[in-house]
C-alpha cells in the first residue's frame, strides 16, 4: 500500500494543480453550458482552482473529486448570480412617471463607450508578450478550443490556463 509521506496516517491527501488541471475541460464545459460566456466560464473555473489551492474549499475525501469540484463552481454560480441580480431589478422606484420600463438596448453614448472600451482594450492586448498575446487572441477572441490553441502554441492545457490567466491580470493591472 502507497501512503504520502506528507500527510498524516488516514488523512485524505490535498487536491494538487495536476488534480486540478485533469477535470479543468469539463468544469469550464459545465459553466459555459449554464452561462453562455466563455470568458467567465472561465474565470469562474479559476476561482474555483484558487478557492480549493488556498485551502477556502478543502477536499475531505468523502466525495470523487470531480464532484467536489462541480460542488464549489455550483456555489460560485450561485454567488454570480445572487451578485449580479441586485443590478438587473425591475423596482417600482426605478420607474419614470408614465411607469414605462427602461430601453434594454445601449443608449448610443453608451455603445461609444464600449466601442473605445474594446478599443483600448485590443490596444493593450497587441502589447502583451508574444505568449501572452497568442493566448489571450486564440482562446479568447477567437474562441478556438484549448486543445487546437495548445496544438498550435506547442503547450499543455495546464500551460495555456496559466497564460490566459496572466494576460487576464496584466490587462486588469492598466
Amino acid at each position: 500500500m502507497h501512503t504520502d509521506t506528507h500527510q498524516p496516517d488516514g488523512a485524505t491527501p490535498a487536491l494538487t494543480w495536476g488534480d486540478l488541471a485533469e477535470h479543468r475541460s469539463f468544469l469550464v464545459r459545465y459553466a459555459q453550458r449554464r452561462l453562455h460566456d466563455p470568458a467567465l466560464a472561465e474565470d469562474l473555473v479559476h476561482d474555483v482552482f484558487e478557492a480549493v489551492i488556498s485551502g477556502r474549499a478543502s477536499f475531505g475525501g468523502r466525495a470523487a473529486p470531480r464532484s467536489f469540484l462541480v460542488a464549489v463552481l455550483r456555489h460560485k454560480l450561485v454567488d454570480l448570480v445572487r451578485e449580479r441580480s441586485g443590478h438587473d431589478s425591475l423596482d417600482t422606484r426605478d420607474l419614470d412617471e408614465e411607469h414605462a420600463l427602461p430601453c434594454p438596448q445601449p443608449r448610443p453614448d453608451e455603445v461609444a463607450e464600449q466601442r473605445e472600451r474594446l478599443a483600448r482594450t485590443l490596444a493593450r492586448i497587441a502589447t502583451l508578450p508574444a505568449g501572452l498575446r497568442d493566448a489571450i487572441q486564440l482562446r479568447v477572441l477567437r474562441e478556438h478550443t484549448s486543445e487546437a490553441v495548445c496544438a498550435l502554441l506547442g503547450i499543455s492545457e495546464q500551460n495555456l490556463f496559466v497564460r490566459v490567466h496572466r494576460a487576464r491580470q496584466q490587462l486588469m493591472a492598466c
